[in-house]
């Protein structure tokens, strides 16, 4: 299953008001900000409903201040049902030609249990694979 999508915005505020007035009206409002200062330079805001995001906005991922290249600004992330199945689909894919762009570990700025790990596709997207339960 599809956890959430992102996309990358080369005018960040711009694309912050564009989304922040046309979600408005489907009921999807930012539930949650991630500053540069959480994350070491992703700015991100999470759009969704019910508590959950599903939506990303995010600073240019080719502009991220000492990250260099990191992808197209296409985001998709999906959803695993354990760690372990996190820590299977980074090994699967770096073994197959992606790229290391955020090896398996909590990311406490998005929620104490939030698991992830991200490679870069051979097409250039970023490509999330997260667990939302503890252990």
């Amino acid at each position: 299953m599809i956890d959430h999508l992102g996309v990358s915005a080369r005018d960040f505020e711009a694309s912050r008001r564009f989304y922040d007035a046309a979600l408005t009206p489907l009921g999807i409002a930012t539930l949650m900000e991630v500053t540069p200062e959480q994350s070491g330079g992703y700015h991100g805001l999470g759009y969704g409903k019910d508590g959950k995001p599903f939506f990303w906005l995010a600073n240019d991922a080719r502009q991220v201040p000492g990250g260099g290249p990191r992808g197209t600004g296409i985001h998709i992330a999906f959803e695993a049902a354990d760690r372990a199945a996190v820590d299977g689909f980074y090994a699967a894919a770096i073994a197959h030609g992606g790229g290391d762009n955020g090896s398996p570990g909590i990311r406490a700025h998005y929620h104490p249990n939030y698991y992830a790990a991200f490679v870069i596709d051979p097409d250039g997207f970023n490509v999330e694979a997260v667990c939302h339960t503890p252990e």
